[in-house]
């Protein structure tokens, strides 16, 4: 598994090198070979996720179902990013929908046992696997999705942050946000710059500062969200407005995504190791397990 990851940490975000890859590919789709093939349509099972592939459709669907609550744990990372990277290289799969299999959420964020109690050796690790995840979602030439069918609080906020269009289920007892502070922890420049992104400066700053968690009604008036539907229709909703996208000729919706989060995205490819540094140092310090473990307590 970790050599798997290793694997996968060492490939480059879509976009990042989307106008290399266009100005050359010819050679590129030679060397890339789907990884579902000869099917019309296929699934991947892991223990922590599920991706049914729809070949006829070019349309991927993402099940996180890692119980109770699709935290964010490394082997989950890991899952994760193996899948993403099998998608992207089968360049049949245009789009891609993301869910939850577990009820009444999408994902509950990291997951503080891989930062609570652990060696450092083992939080870099699992930083590296964050900081990998967040590169290929929000860096991917395929259309993304989030299909939000539950409360979606820290990194579950990220993960939908880092997709093209957000789809949350109408329900006003989920809840949605960027909540870091209220556990002790600083969001890190990137989950900032992803927020800013998305819903602007002022939004971002009292956000992470208060550490808010947005109902469905609250995050579509900021843009956190773009569109609230009945809990029952979340995926079917996904699966509709994902047709709108793939009538956009990909190259062209590829190189505007570029032009948007380019920047971003060199902006942490640049600082990785740093990054993860500044993670180690910050997490193992003994006032901050204290603060996790009166969570986990809690």
């Amino acid at each position: 598994m970790k050599m798997a990851l290793r694997a996968c940490l060492r490939t480059k975000p879509g976009l990042t090198g989307l106008l290399s890859q266009l100005s050359c590919s010819g050679h590129a789709a030679a060397r890339r070979a789907p990884a579902l093939v000869a099917q019309r349509s296929s699934s991947s099972t892991s223990q922590k996720i599920k991706v049914d592939f729809d070949q006829s459709s070019g349309v991927a669907v993402m099940h996180m179902q890692s119980p109770p609550v699709n935290s964010l744990s490394l082997e989950f990372l890991t899952d994760v990013c193996i899948a993403l990277e099998k998608l992207e290289m089968d360049k049949s799969c245009r789009g891609l929908v993301v869910t939850s299999s577990q009820p009444k959420v999408f994902s509950a964020g990291l997951d503080i046992l891989d930062m609570y109690g652990k060696s450092p050796e083992h939080c870099a690790e699992f930083w590296k696997a964050v900081q990998e995840m967040w590169l290929k979602f929000y860096g991917s030439n395929m259309i993304t999705i989030a299909a939000v069918n539950g409360s979606s609080p820290a990194g579950g906020c990220l993960l939908s942050m880092t997709c093209d269009y957000r789809i949350m289920a109408d329900n006003p007892r989920y809840s949605i946000g960027l909540n870091e502070t209220k556990l002790g922890i600083v969001a890190p420049f990137w989950f900032k710059d992803t927020m800013v992104n998305t819903v602007g400066h002022r939004a971002t700053e009292m956000a992470l500062q208060l550490g808010l968690l947005y109902s469905p009604a609250e995050a579509l008036k900021i843009g956190l969200v773009d569109q609230l539907v009945h809990e029952d229709q979340v995926l079917t909703t996904a699966t509709e407005t994902m047709t709108k996208w793939l009538a956009i000729p990909d190259h062209a919706r590829q190189l505007t995504k570029s032009m948007m989060r380019k920047p971003t995205i060199d902006k942490l490819a640049a600082n990785r190791e740093a990054d993860v540094n500044n993670f180690v140092n910050f997490i193992t310090k003994d006032s901050i397990q204290k603060s996790l473990g009166m969570y986990l307590e809690m």
